[in-house]
C-alpha cells in the first residue's frame, strides 16, 4: 500500500485530499499544526519550518502532497507570509529529496499571476489565462508561490524528483455552493479571481492523479472548473470589468472558465466532475 503524507490535511482542502487518498486505498498521514475535526488517518503535529521535524514526518513515505500554508495575502505581516510559505515548502521538498521520495505535489495559486491581491488593480493580458501567462504579483503571498515553483524546479534538476505545482483557483467545498446566489449575477464580485473556482473533490482527485503520473518533471498546472462561478456569460464579464482586454484565445460562447484547465486535462487525464450549477436551483433566472 503506497504511503502519502498530506501536509495541511486538517484544512479546508486538505481534509478532502486526505479523504480521497484514504478511499483510494493509500496509507495516509496528515501533517498539520492541529488535529482535524474528523480524523480519517493518523495525524502528526509538526512545525514545517523545522527541517528535522519534516524529515521525521516524511520518513517512509512514497509521496508528499504539500498543502499547508498561510492561504491568503495580508492575513499576516508580509514577511511572515513569505517566510512561512517559502521555508515550509523548501523544507518539505528538501526532506523529501533527502529521504528518496520521488513524487511531490505542492499547492501553488492563481494568485501568482498577480491579479488577485494587486494593490494596483490590473487585468489579464489575455483569456483564458494559461500557465504561460506572465506572473506579476504585487504581494508577498503571490511571490511566495513563484518562489515555491522555482524551488520545485531546482529540486527536480538536482534529484529528478517529480514535482507538480497546482495553481489552484478559488477552492470551494460542497457546502459553500449555497452562498453562490449572493454573487452570481454581479460581475464586480470575484473579478480578482477572474470568477474561477475548483471543487475540493476535483482538486483532491487531481492530487492523486499527479502522484500516480510518471515523467512530468517539475511542472506548473492550473486547476479550475470548466465553467466560471457566475450566471453572467464570460464575454459579458470581461466586457463589464476588463474591457481593455481584447485577446481572446477561445471562442467563449457561454460560461467558460477564464482560468484555463487544458494542461491538467492533457497531462493528468483529469476531468472536473463537480459544478456549482448542479447545486443551485434556477441559477439562470
Amino acid at each position: 500500500m503506497p504511503k502519502v503524507v498530506v501536509t495541511g490535511g486538517s484544512g479546508m482542502l486538505g481534509k478532502w485530499v486526505v479523504k480521497h487518498f484514504v478511499e483510494q486505498g493509500y496509507e495516509v498521514v496528515n501533517a498539520d499544526v492541529k488535529h482535524p475535526a474528523e480524523p480519517l488517518c493518523r495525524t502528526v503535529i509538526v512545525d514545517l519550518n523545522q527541517l528535522g521535524e519534516v524529515y521525521g514526518v516524511l520518513a517512509g513515505a512514497d509521496a508528499v502532497v504539500h498543502l499547508a500554508a498561510i492561504p491568503v495575502a495580508y492575513s499576516h505581516p508580509n514577511e511572515v507570509t513569505f517566510h512561512n510559505n517559502v521555508m515550509s515548502t523548501y523544507n518539505v521538498l528538501e526532506a523529501a529529496a533527502g529521504l528518496g521520495i520521488r513524487k511531490a505535489v505542492i499547492a501553488s495559486s492563481e494568485s501568482s499571476y498577480g491579479i488577485v491581491f494587486a494593490a494596483q488593480r490590473f487585468g489579464p493580458q489575455y483569456v483564458p489565462v494559461d500557465e504561460e501567462h506572465p506572473q506579476l504579483p504585487q504581494d508577498s503571498y503571490g511571490l511566495s508561490k513563484i518562489v515555491n515553483e522555482q524551488t520545485a524546479d531546482m529540486m527536480n534538476r538536482r534529484t529528478g524528483m517529480q514535482v507538480v505545482s497546482f495553481r489552484l483557483g478559488n477552492v470551494i467545498p460542497p457546502e459553500a455552493y449555497e452562498r453562490f446566489p449572493s454573487f452570481i449575477h454581479d460581475p464586480e464580485q470575484r473579478e480578482r479571481i477572474l470568477w474561477s473556482y475548483i471543487d475540493t473533490r476535483d482538486a483532491a482527485e487531481a492530487c492523486r492523479l499527479a502522484v500516480e503520473a510518471e515523467g512530468l518533471g517539475s511542472v506548473a498546472i492550473n486547476l479550475a472548473a470548466d465553467d466560471s462561478s457566475m450566471a453572467v456569460a464570460s464575454r459579458e464579464l470581461m466586457a463589464a470589468r476588463f474591457p481593455e482586454v481584447n485577446d481572446f484565445r477561445k471562442p467563449l460562447a457561454g460560461h467558460e472558465s477564464l482560468l484555463s484547465n487544458e494542461k491538467a486535462k492533457r497531462l493528468l487525464n483529469w476531468l472536473p466532475k463537480h459544478a456549482w450549477r448542479d447545486h443551485v436551483k434556477d441559477w439562470d433566472k
